[in-house]
This record gives C-alpha cells, sequence and structure tokens, in this order.
C-alpha cells in the first residue's frame, strides 16, 4: 500500500543534518550562549502554534516530551537576539534606499530599539519621543470610529490581544482586521458551522491515541515540525498517513527528527506517507465527495453514527453517490483506484484525525473545502471521540488566541454580552472590516487610523501594489514591532508613519499567556531584554495599548492603567471569555491547561440541538485562461500554469531568515518549481530565465527548477510572487486564493532572439 515518491530536491530525508548544522552555527554565534539560555526560557516558542515552552521549560511540550525544539524556533529567536539599530542609521539612509531591500535584509537590520516618524514629505525616519507618540496617538484615535481600524499578527500575548479588542470596541470599532482572515478564516467559520467550535478538536494526548492522520495542504516540515514526531510515532504503532499535497515534500515523505536522535542516525530518518495524493490544486472539494462515494461503496459509513450525532447527512451522502466518478477524476486529477486506496485506508481505521493548513484553506472555496472534510470525518464517525477529530495546523504562534480573546470581527455572542457588561455600553452593531475588507476600505478612502499589532499587512496581501496604494490613503499608521519588515518601507501612510518598538515574549518585564493551536494555554515567564537603556527606549505592547486608551478615556468606564498590570488582566479575561476561567489564578498555580469545552471525546457538540451540521459541498469547475489572455502573441512560446505561493524552508510567514530552499532545490527567492513534463512541453529547460505574468503584475528573470511537483502546477515563494495577483477570494470567509492562482510562465520576445 505504501507510495513513497522519489523527491527531486537531492535530500534523502526532511530535518536531518542540516538541521543539526544549523544549531551547531547559531550556537557558535557571538550569541550563542544567550540564544541557548533563550530557548530553555519558560516561554511559548515564537513560530508556529504547535510550538513548545512554557512552564515545562523551554524544550519540552505539554506532555512532558523533552526535546521538542526546532530550526524554526532557532532561526526567530536568533533574529529577536540582534543588536539593536543604532541611532544614525535613518539619518545616513533614505527612504528610497530602504525600498530597495529584501524581506531578509529587512529582518537583518537590527532590532527597532527608539520610536521613529516618517513626517509628511519627508524622506527619512527619525527619532521620536513616547511623548510624542502618544499625543499622536490620541488624536488619530478621537475620530469617527468606523474610521478606525487594526491589524494584528500571532506573535503578541493574548493580554495584548485582548486590551486591543477591549480598546477598539470601547471606541466603538468593530474594524479589527487580523492575519488569519488571511489564513486559516476559512477553518474558522466552517468548523464554528459544523461543531459549533471553530479551533480544533483534537489535543496532543488524543493524537497520540491515533491510527491514522489525513494531512491535507500542509508542509509540516518546514512549517510545524513538533507535529512530525507525532506522525513518526503513529507510525511507528503501525498507523497510517495519508498526504494530499500536489508537490512533494521530501519531509512527508521520509523526516529525520532530532528528537528521535538515534533512529535517524541509523536509518536516516523515519518513513512518514503511507499513501501521497498529488491532487490538481482547488480540487479538494472533488477529492472528498470522491472518498465518501467510495466509502460508500465499499459499505464503510457509520449510518447509526450518522443518525444520532449529525442532522443533514443524508443530503451529502445522497451527492455522493450520484456524482459520477468521471466528474470526480477529472477535476481532482487524481483515479479511483488512488481515491478508493485512500478511503479503505480511513474506513477501516479505528481513530483517524483530519489535519490541514493552508493548502486548504487559501481557495475561493475554502469553506467548502473545510465543510468536506468534516464531511468524511463525521461520515466515518471520526469526530467525537479519543484519537480522531478535525485539526486545522495554525502557523502562527498565537494567532488562535487572538481569535479567543475577541479580536475578529465575528465576535460570539456571550464575549459581547460580557464585554458590553465591562464596559458599560451596549457594543456597536456596524460590521467591522476583515483584512481584505480594509485594504478595499482603505482603497476608497474610508480609513483614516491604522494601527498594527506586529505582522507585515502589506506584504502578506496579494496584489502588492494595490496593498501599497491603499495603504497610502490611510491618514496615520502604527507599526508595533520588534524588527523592520518590508511594510514599513512600502506600506506608508498618507501623512505620517510611525514604528513603535516593543519587547518580544521572552523580554516582557510581566508574566503572559499564549494559546496553542490545539487549546493548550501557556504561561510566558517574565524576562530582560539584551537591549538596555539609553541606546534602546522599548515598550510593553500591554503599557502601549493601555497608554493610549488612558490617554482617550482616562479611568472610565475602567481603570486603564491598572490593566498595565498583566494579573489584572487575566483576571478579567476570566471573567470574559469562554473557557478561560482558570486564567484567573494561573499566576499562583502556574498550572497551564487545556480550554474548556473544545476538545471532543464524545460526540457531543455546543450547536443548536447538540448535533453536527453537515452541508453538501459542491464539486467547483476549474478552468485556466489561454496564454493569450496574459497578452502573449498565439506563436509566442509559454505556459499557463496553476501557482501556488508558499513559505520557504527558512521562513516564517513573511520573514524570511535564508534565502536557499535545499529541500525543494530552489537555491534563491526567484525561482518557479515546475514539473518536468510541463518544462519540456513548453520547450523551456531547468535553469532557463523566465517572465511570470499574472493578472496584476509579472517578474522577470526568474529561474525554472524542475522538481516533484504535480504536472500543471508551479510553486513560487511569497511575499515576492505576491506582486503577481489580485487572487479570487472565498466569499464566506474573505479568504485570498493564494494556492490557485493562474500565471503565464514564457520567454521575452528580446530574451529568444539574443
Amino acid at each position: 500500500m505504501d507510495n513513497l515518491p522519489h523527491s527531486q530536491s537531492g535530500s534523502e530525508a526532511g530535518g536531518g543534518l542540516p538541521v543539526i548544522q544549523y544549531w551547531v552555527e547559531q550556537t557558535l554565534t557571538p550569541q550563542g550562549l544567550r540564544l541557548w539560555q533563550t530557548l530553555n526560557h519558560h516561554s511559548a516558542c515564537l513560530s508556529c502554534a504547535w510550538g513548545t515552552g512554557g512552564q515545562k521549560g523551554g524544550f519540552v511540550n505539554e506532555a512532558g516530551e523533552y526535546l521538542q525544539r526546532c530550526a524554526k524556533s532557532v532561526e526567530a529567536i536568533a533574529a529577536e537576539l540582534q543588536p539593536g539599530i543604532k541611532p544614525g542609521f535613518f539619518q545616513q539612509y533614505c527612504l528610497h534606499q530602504l525600498q530597495q531591500l529584501t524581506s531578509q535584509e529587512c529582518d537583518r537590520l537590527g532590532r527597532l530599539s527608539y520610536p521613529l516618524i516618517l513626517r509628511p514629505g519627508a524622506s527619512h525616519y527619525e527619532p521620536i519621543s513616547w511623548e510624542e507618540v502618544f499625543q499622536i496617538a490620541t488624536k488619530a484615535f478621537s475620530i469617527a470610529p468606523e474610521r478606525i481600524a487594526t491589524y494584528s499578527s500571532g506573535r503578541s500575548s493574548n493580554e495584548a490581544a485582548y486590551l486591543l479588542q477591549l480598546l477598539m470596541r470601547s471606541l466603538g470599532s468593530n474594524n479589527l482586521a487580523d492575519c488569519s482572515d488571511l489564513c486559516h478564516a476559512p477553518s474558522t467559520v466552517g468548523l464554528k458551522q459544523v461543531f459549533g467550535s471553530g479551533t480544533s478538536m483534537v489535543c496532543l494526548e488524543s493524537l497520540k491515541h491515533s491510527d491514522c492522520v489525513v494531512l491535507i495542504g500542509s508542509n509540516a516540515p518546514a512549517n510545524h515540525p513538533r507535529l512530525m514526531n507525532e506522525l513518526i510515532q503513529l507510525r511507528e504503532r503501525g498507523g497510517k498517513v495519508i498526504v494530499i499535497n500536489p508537490q512533494i515534500e521530501i519531509g512527508l515523505v521520509k523526516f529525520a527528527s532530532p528528537a528521535f536522535p538515534i533512529k535517524s542516525l541509523l536509518t536516516g530518518g523515519s518513513d512518514i506517507s503511507s499513501l501521497y495524493l498529488q491532487l490538481i490544486p482547488g480540487s479538494d472539494v472533488a477529492l472528498f465527495v470522491g472518498l465518501q462515494k467510495s466509502l460508500l461503496e465499499q459499505n464503510l459509513i457509520k449510518n447509526k453514527y450518522l443518525s444520532a450525532y449529525t442532522q443533514g447527512w443524508e443530503a451529502v451522502l445522497d451527492y455522493a453517490r450520484h456524482i459520477s466518478w468521471h466528474t470526480i477524476t477529472t477535476t481532482c486529477g487524481l483515479s479511483q483506484e488512488e481515491i478508493t486506496a485512500a478511503a479503505y485506508l480511513i474506513g477501516t481505521s479505528q481513530r483517524v484525525v483530519f489535519a490541514w493548513a493552508m493548502g486548504i484553506t487559501q481557495h475561493s472555496n475554502g469553506v467548502d473545502n473545510v465543510f468536506s472534510i468534516a464531511n468524511t470525518a463525521l461520515i466515518t464517525g471520526n469526530a467525537g471521540k479519543l484519537g480522531a477529530g478535525t485539526m486545522p495546523i495554525r502557523g502562527h504562534s498565537n494567532v488562535q488566541g487572538f481569535g479567543s480573546m475577541g479580536v475578529t470581527i465575528n465576535l460570539r455572542q456571550e464575549i459581547k454580552q460580557a464585554l458590553s457588561q465591562l464596559l458599560g455600553k451596549s457594543l456597536s452593531e456596524t460590521p467591522g472590516y476583515h483584512t481584505r475588507d480594509l485594504i478595499e476600505a482603505a482603497q476608497q478612502g474610508k480609513v483614516d487610523t491604522l494601527f498594527c499589532l506586529g505582522g507585515n499587512l502589506y506584504a502578506a496581501n496579494p496584489n502588492l501594489q494595490q496593498a501599497k496604494q491603499a495603504l497610502s490613503q490611510i491618514e496615520t499608521i502604527f507599526y508595533v514591532s520588534t524588527k523592520p519588515n518590508l511594510g514599513h518601507f512600502h506600506g506608508l501612510a498618507k501623512q505620517q508613519t510611525l514604528l513603535l518598538p516593543v519587547f518580544n515574549r521572552f523580554e516582557n518585564p510581566h508574566k503572559t499567556t499564549t494559546e496553542s493551536g490545539n487549546n493548550f494555554v501557556r504561561l510566558n515567564d517574565e524576562g530582560k531584554s539584551h537591549l538596555q537603556p539609553p541606546e534602546a527606549d522599548l515598550i510593553s505592547e500591554v503599557e502601549l495599548i493601555t497608554e493610549i486608551a488612558h490617554c482617550l478615556h482616562g479611568e472610565t468606564p475602567i481603570n486603564w492603567r491598572k490593566l498595565q498590570d498583566t494579573t489584572y488582566v487575566r483576571e478579567v479575561i476570566a471573567k470574559t471569555i469562554p473557557g478561560y476561567q482558570q486564567l484567573a489564578t494561573i499566576d499562583q498555580t502556574k498550572q497551564e491547561f487545556i480550554i474548556a469545552g473544545r476538545i471532543f471525546n464524545e460526540p457531543k457538540f455546543p450547536t443548536a440541538d447538540g448535533k453536527a451540521q453537515i452541508f453538501v459541498t459542491p464539486i467547483p469547475q476549474l478552468t485556466l485562461p489561454h496564454p493569450t489572455a496574459f497578452g502573449l502573441a498565439e506563436n509566442q512560446q509559454g505556459i499557463v500554469v496553476i501557482l501556488g505561493t508558499g513559505r520557504s524552508y527558512g521562513q516564517h510567514n513573511t520573514v524570511v531568515y535564508r534565502s536557499a530552499d535545499k529541500y525543494r532545490g530552489m537555491p534563491h527567492r526567484h525561482c518557479i518549481l515546475m514539473n518536468p513534463t510541463d518544462i519540456k512541453t513548453a520547450g523551456l529547460k531547468p535553469h532557463q530565465q523566465v517572465t511570470v505574468r499574472g493578472d496584476a503584475g509579472e517578474l522577470k528573470n526568474i529561474e525554472i527548477i524542475a522538481g516533484a511537483i504535480r504536472e500543471g502546477v508551479a510553486f513560487m515563494f511569497y511575499p515576492e510572487a505576491n506582486v503577481l495577483f489580485t487572487a479570487s477570494t472565498d466569499p464566506k470567509s474573505g479568504t485570498p486564493a493564494y494556492k490557485r492562482v493562474a500565471v503565464c510562465v514564457f520567454v521575452d520576445s528580446h530574451r529568444q532572439g539574443s
């Protein structure tokens, strides 16, 4: 049954020696000692939402297992331990020079260590006092609430997230855009409708009881390496892993984990995939309807379970029963035999976890993709029991915590009531802007003040030219960050742009908390920054937000400066956020916890009738334009492919730590990974320089790399490739379709003739 495909990257396994080499290199740097001290600090990892850390120690997960750090974590910490940018730097380099920097070069400038402002008409950022920052903020926030917006990322704490949304609600604004709008919003929207809860129903302990994991649209070896340890252990106990991905990621075939050093040395790593399905991007619904059809034909449906615990299942099975195999296979590009084999593994396993990342959500029908996965889990009885269920794999360390704290435009009714009572008034009912709506509103001149708590709003969006133009219509933008990024030099406001330096998670002078993607709340100890006065002038995010609130409101309706005490903030959170009651005593008990009401080990769900709700998911009609749609002449050489954008192995979100991607064989950022057959069919050659054109722009001098990717599909790195396309959005969630973009790859006429 195992079909382990051959990688064309030149690597035998993911992880392994390159990871060890990187750790050694970092250890031998001047900051090596501080790096190891920080790795052992009692705080959650800065990287993915699977990260380790907290009160059990820097290398220990919630199950008490050791050696749970990865290279991504080391990269993130090493970047935060860089020296501060010297005071004269921004006087020396003008904005035009800074705009020539790459993402990696921006990050390597060092830590932001003092507040800066770009004033109207200026060509240089200049230092500014915190006193003037608060004066500007007071004026910028004292406008009509519908013209104020925020954007946030998951690098911050629960406490900062809670205070951010509390400030916005106190002003009467619901414009709380978040980075999750660009990635996992379909998971939250879809799962909430099906199960009444928008997060993973599987905790780490539950995952350890699984005998099958279906991993869809995820490059876990690069983006969630800790999950790989669980997959290795699952395979060792005889379980199966079905990987669904248009691109063969070598780490999903075989992975050498530092957590299992002897096995990695003796065997070169552990087998991961039992079955690897390379489907056409955007056809996930077709595949899952096909799985449902095959499960019906193999008599592997759990009818009694469906009758007892679900609603709407008859229509879903009827749709699968009557759709033709021809429609399914031609849409997803997989054979009936492949789908049947996968269905058999799922249907005959006892405890199946369905896990996915942005290969599922970043589509124009992302919510339907999530529905189709949930449907498959339900018709096989794999929801509401130990070792089984749905598990979205979130990419940023505390992005889920932000949603829990109310940083969302879709605020839960019970939170809304609690916040109304806390603030002494009804909350605004005006719909807020999610991220794409925010860009559209800014472009139309509807936003005057934008407060960005982390993140890179400019580079994370599709159509970078539109993002730049939209942000330039905003009067005042505050960027709260630890290091410079592309947005600080390209996403500039009409009047004034401020860069506000803050402590990172392991430097805060107070304790904070974060939430993992599997609903585990960690307590982060206070720390000390290596950036010291007088050269450094940093502030905590909690102090920044509460001081702005104090300037605006004084001590009404609550004592905002008292909220600078994060112990008090946690007490308030415990009273207003469902499932967070244990946060009130976490300072005394040091007891980290799983949020109540989210892990389902029995099929009773928090829906209106206690049953899971099943929705029919129509198979999409997928087409591609002709090269002439991109302006090519009929006789001009070129090929239209489906482009998916993503991170490199040395990258976290928009931050690039290393330009090369060893595992994919991509030596730099300006590459396009293509199938060898497509390269040959188009009359092109590996390593040839080509132009890649989308519906919003083009990139020249892009190197072709032949790789293990499905025919008709290509891969490029973001944020660089975001300039190419506008991207359609999922109407149910607002998330852009980064994983299915039509582009044309061709040789310029002048290059052909040269």
